[in-house]
């Protein structure tokens, strides 16, 4: 859902880069897991509003900017079943890491490891033999099978 970046003042306060579709959409949530070194913790959000591009928090046991600057880089997530289930043809990156890329002609490319932002569209990291940056839009990606762990792409090798 995010990443806290940096603190925001000096009561405790944390601004977060967030990786939802809008920003309005983290504060849904009361409850949030911010993972540091692999240990994820729960945390009650006491206040949050939209702040610029992203999210500024007061979450409880963060007293002070001290306690804000020890939270900078943790991820933010959400248990998977207080988010809505996705509509057709939308998918949750998440769901999307992982997946093994290939093209019409069954020449396989990697992985996705992550997901760009880029603000024209979003790119798929693929990493494989090399790392390939493909466009997540409709004229490349042909199919996305999670079932089957895989993204069937309109992509040359050679690109």
């Amino acid at each position: 859902m995010g990443r806290i970046s940096a603190p925001y003042g000096v009561k405790g306060w944390v601004k977060v880069e967030t990786y939802t579709a809008t920003s309005k959409s983290l504060l849904d949530h009361p409850v949030w897991w911010l993972e540091r070194d692999g240990i994820w913790r729960e945390h009650r959000v006491e206040e949050a509003r939209v702040h610029g591009n992203g999210v500024v928090a007061k979450l409880e046991r963060c007293e002070d900017r001290d306690d804000a600057a020890r939270m900078k880089g943790a991820s933010v997530a959400v248990p998977r079943e207080a988010l809505p289930p996705a509509r057709a043809d939308e998918f949750y990156w998440a769901d999307l890491i992982g997946l093994k890329v290939s093209n019409g002609q069954q020449e396989q490319f990697g992985v996705v490891t992550r997901i760009l932002e880029t603000g024209a569209n979003d790119v798929l990291v693929v990493e494989g033999e090399r790392e390939r940056l493909i466009p997540f839009i409709a004229q490349v990606v042909k199919r996305v099978d999670l079932a089957a762990g895989v993204i069937i792409v309109d992509w040359d090798a050679t690109y």
